[in-house]
This record gives structure tokens, C-alpha cells and sequence, in this order.
């Protein structure tokens, strides 16, 4: 990896909890930084306080409801026209179970399951739209913020229309998020760009883990941490398709390594999106 200074960097969902945190942290080391997120007057703050408080002045915002696939597809167009290089995706905006208020299934925009649509759909095209920019500012890095709270899919049932729970649904969408980025470290040379998710901390102290569990276990300077590490870190150098447990290397629900399993949701989420194949 490059030093962070010279390092172009997206972070979704950069308006609080981790990927504030991490923003503040690439910040002040010179990153050039874009900020996604999904409210204007948030957004625009969010900036205005990490440019103050760092002096860094490279910092661009980017407005998207990652709830709406024609948004995430404005979202790459316009990171796209703002940048010759992006060195770092951090994938990191999502949504929790749903507890203790907004229990009962709910859909995105285009009548995906909601977690499922904001917590992989969304991912999983910014990517591939942003992908023919990664591989031009080689070598690259996309890093997923998963979970250990992991799900195999239901591929008779993926949008959970018969046998609806939050968690279920988190918890599938985060297991779509790693068996993806398994899959697409295995079609992109790793000198390109690396692909890799992880489990930043358990219960951190940010508005979802505080909403639906109502305490924090782990600090979130250890999630930021962990993430950092697997974005900028040089001894994860081509390292790719990997599943890391805070910072230590782990192994994820067997689904996530299964080739027919990844093709299937590789297919199906070409077919969701209306995206032709990039490979």
C-alpha cells in the first residue's frame, strides 16, 4: 500500500460510529478522502468538522440512500467524475437487525429485502461499478465491515418472503458481503486489488449497537483499529479473499467458501442490479 498521503480513500456510510472514526484517523494523516452518507445537513458537518480538526482540506462528500440502487449508481458516477485514482473502498455503511422497533420485513426502494439491499446489494454494485476505476490505480483495496454474525443463504428464499427475523436477515446480508469478496479475490489479480472483510468489534458503542442492544462491549477505537489495519497495513499486501476477526485472521461461516454457493450469489446479484459481468 501506498503511503497515506498519497492514498484516495471512499468510505461509506462516514457519518458516525466507525466510519467517522476511521475518517478522522486517514484524515489526519493526509488521506484524500471521499464521505458518503445518506443525510445532506450530516454530511456536510461530518466534513466541516474532520477538515477543521485535522487541517486536511482533501475531503469531498458524496449524498446516496444506499436504500435505492439508482443512488448507489449515481454514487459511483459521481466518484468516478471527482477522481482519476481511488486506492481504498471501505464498505462500510449498512443497517442493523432492526431491533427493538422496526421488527417486521421491510423493503428498499426496488423491493429487495432491506438488509439485504443496503447491507450487500449496495456493496456489491458500487463495487463492481468503481471496479474498472480500482484496477487503473493498482494496487487497490476494498474492505468489507462484516460481522461474526453470519447467516448461509437461503437461494429458495433469499429475500426472506416466508420466514422473516431481523437477525436472520443481518445476518445473511453480512455472509453475502464476505462470500462476494471471496469471490471477486479469486477473479482479480491481487496486485490489482485485494478484497478482504472483516469483524471490526463486538457491541461498539455506535448508534445501531446502542439502539438494539442497548450497551457496548468493545471500544470503538478496537474496531477502528482492526479496520484500519486491514485497509492501509503494508504486511497485508496482497493478501486477498480473507475473513479477519478484529485484527487476527479468521475463518467465516463455510458458506462463504463454497465456489457453487458464490457463483449463484454472483449471478443473482448481476440479475438484481442489471449489471452485465465484468469478467
Amino acid at each position: 500500500m501506498r503511503p497515506i498521503d498519497q492514498t484516495t480513500v471512499l468510505i461509506t456510510g462516514a457519518t458516525d460510529g466507525l466510519g467517522r472514526g476511521v475518517a478522522e484517523r486517514l484524515a489526519a494523516e493526509e488521506a484524500d478522502l471521499h464521505l458518503h452518507g445518506r443525510d445532506p445537513e450530516r454530511l456536510a458537518s461530518t466534513a466541516d468538522a474532520i477538515r477543521g480538526e485535522s487541517g486536511n482540506e482533501r475531503v469531498q462528500t458524496h449524498l446516496a440512500d444506499l436504500a435505492s440502487l439508482q443512488e448507489v449508481r449515481g454514487l459511483a458516477d459521481e466518484v468516478e467524475a471527482s477522481t482519476d485514482q481511488l486506492h481504498l473502498l471501505i464498505s462500510n455503511a449498512g443497517i442493523g437487525s432492526g431491533r427493538p422497533d422496526k421488527t417486521t420485513r421491510q423493503e428498499s426502494r426496488d423491493g429487495h429485502e432491506l438488509r439485504f439491499a443496503v447491507n450487500y446489494l449496495a456493496g456489491f454494485l458500487l463495487t463492481v461499478r468503481l471496479l474498472p476505476l480500482l484496477r487503473r490505480s493498482a494496487p487497490a483495496r476494498v474492505v468489507n465491515v462484516a460481522s461474526l454474525g453470519q447467516a448461509p443463504i437461503d437461494f429458495d428464499d433469499v429475500m426472506l418472503e416466508r420466514d422473516y427475523e431481523g437477525s436472520l436477515a443481518y445476518s445473511q446480508s453480512k455472509l453475502a458481503q464476505i462470500s462476494s469478496a471471496n469471490f471477486l479475490a479469486e477473479q482479480v489479480p491481487a496486485e490489482e486489488v485485494t478484497f478482504n472483510s472483516l469483524h471490526p468489534a463486538t457491541f461498539m458503542p455506535t448508534k445501531i449497537v446502542l439502539e438494539q442492544a442497548g450497551h457496548s462491549m468493545d471500544s470503538l477505537e478496537e474496531g477502528i483499529e482492526a479496520t484500519l489495519r486491514l485497509a492501509t497495513s503494508p504486511e497485508l499486501d496482497g493478501v486477498s479473499g480473507r475473513f479477519f476477526d478484529r485484527q487476527e485472521e479468521s475463518a467465516a461461516q463455510g458458506q462463504a467458501y463454497d465456489e457453487d454457493a458464490q457463483r449463484r450469489l454472483w449471478e443473482l446479484s448481476l440479475q438484481l442490479t442489471g449489471e452485465p459481468d465484468p469478467f
